[in-house]
């Protein structure tokens, strides 16, 4: 299949090219810059500028974020409007494009913001009203319902709601845990801190389930995303083995104040999430050189 994909030169996006690659799909990459992979086929495309011209392909993956480097939520740094009109405006105006040159199926890589303010504890389900309480989750939420409405008999969408992504570092990006482990082995103080993380090779075995899948295994079109609970001291206590450092470990966070994400709906198409052994490699991959 012929899949565009945008945001590939982030660490999400990076990961959900290369493994539609090893699959043996073909990659066209939409972006200010080509990705890392030869393999990929380039074409310059912003969000804040006019639509890319997407004939010819079968799914549209969109993952790209314009924000501040390290942020998505509180990513609009001190530009809100900027921050709304590259990825509200922008991404609705290339679901237009993809539906008006007749791309078949559509993702979008949205995010768990949406829920916003449960109370902790709360198991977030697809069918759960959204009640996001961030410009990033409002901005997903309001991009989520546009491209509902452009659902049709020709046009199969989907929303990947998905938790915190972790995995292998990506060359060139400062990998989401390095500053935490670099101050866990000069031993500093860690804050006790508990969450819900999905391993990237999870997610893009996602993408590549529900690009697959049938149309009318879309209906309903939103999947949770989410592999596992993971505790701060538990990732530092495996860290600490590999490095050989005997610094004190952070208290353990309370697991009840977590608001997991029931999956089962993705689960039914095939998929299955990996769970904590792979941390053993990305933390291999991060240990200090």
């Amino acid at each position: 299949m012929r899949f565009a994909v945008t945001g590939a030169t982030g660490f999400v996006g990076h990961h959900i090219v290369d493994h539609l690659i090893r699959s043996g799909h073909d990659v066209l990459t939409l972006g200010r810059r080509p990705s890392r992979h030869d393999k990929a086929v380039f074409m310059p495309f912003d969000l804040d500028r006019g639509a890319p011209d997407l004939r010819g392909q079968d799914v549209l993956v969109h993952a790209a974020l314009s924000h501040v480097p390290g942020h998505y939520r509180g990513g609009e740094g001190d530009a809100p409007e900027a921050f709304l009109r590259r990825n509200l405006d922008g991404t609705i105006r290339l679901f237009a494009a993809a539906r008006d040159a007749g791309v078949p199926r559509i993702l979008f890589l949205s995010s768990r913001a949406v829920y916003g303010d449960y109370p902790p504890g709360t198991i977030l389900h697809e069918d759960l009203p959204p009640r996001p309480d961030t410009l990033y989750g409002k901005v997903k939420r309001r991009a989520e319902i546009a491209l509902g409405r452009m659902a049709s008999a020709d046009l199969a969408v989907a929303i990947l709601r998905a938790t915190g992504v972790c995995g292998l570092p990506v060359p060139g990006l400062e990998h989401k845990w390095a500053q935490l482990l670099q101050d866990y082995a000069q031993g500093r103080h860690i804050a006790p801190r508990v969450a819900t993380e999905v391993h990237s090779h999870d997610l893009a075995e996602a993408v590549r389930i529900i690009a697959l899948a049938p149309p009318e295994a879309l209906a309903p079109m939103v999947f949770n995303i989410s592999g596992m609970v993971l505790d701060r001291r538990d990732m530092l206590a495996q860290f600490a083995r590999l490095c050989g450092i005997s610094h004190p470990l952070p208290l353990r966070a309370d697991p009840g104040k977590v608001s997991v994400m029931e999956t089962g709906r993705l689960q039914r198409l095939g998929w299955q999430a990996s769970g904590t052994p792979q941390l053993h490699d990305i933390l291999s991959a991060l240990l200090p050189k």
